[in-house]
């Protein structure tokens, strides 16, 4: 059973999410900040995402992102759920205690389907919307711009 304010869902891919609301707003070239400790994996989500019109800045473990999300304050945050350091759980627990970025909405990966069971887990780190490893760079982008609010959102198959 999901927790209260998330819902489990299909992806248009075929595989399970976990997806709670977010009040966010459209901003035109939104920055995101990727968190990933994997450098062919971050620099292909930032080509990706910069390709889409998104303006992105990068960190490697969950201690950089934190200072960088504090000083730049995001519109949204693509975070592994396994960086060095301080990992994605723990980094998006300390987002949400700040006034500053307790309102930015949290897009999660990770390759490790068994969260899934855990829906509780996620919320209680106030992530937003998760999607399990692999995964095409248009479905995040397409997710970062519904987790935005952007009427762009659309996912062509």
């Amino acid at each position: 059973m999901a927790a209260p304010g998330v819902s489990h869902y299909i992806r248009a891919s075929g595989g399970m999410g976990i997806h709670t609301e977010s009040t966010a707003r459209p901003t035109l070239n939104p920055l995101v900040l990727i968190v990933e400790d994997d450098l062919s994996t971050r620099l292909l989500y930032r080509e990706y995402l910069q390709h889409d019109g998104f303006r992105t800045v990068d960190a490697h473990n969950g201690h950089q992102a934190l200072e960088k999300a504090r000083v730049l304050c995001p519109n949204a945050v693509l975070t592994d759920l396994a960086v060095p350091g301080m990992d994605g759980f723990e980094f998006c627990r300390a987002l949400r205690e700040s006034p500053a970025t307790r309102s930015i909405p949290i897009l999660a990966v990770t390759g490790h389907s068994e969260y899934l069971d855990e829906p509780d887990r996620f919320a209680q780190a106030g992530i937003t919307h998760v999607l399990i490893k692999p995964c095409a760079p248009d479905i995040i982008a397409y997710e970062l711009r519904r987790l935005l609010g952007d009427a762009r959102a659309t996912l062509i198959s």
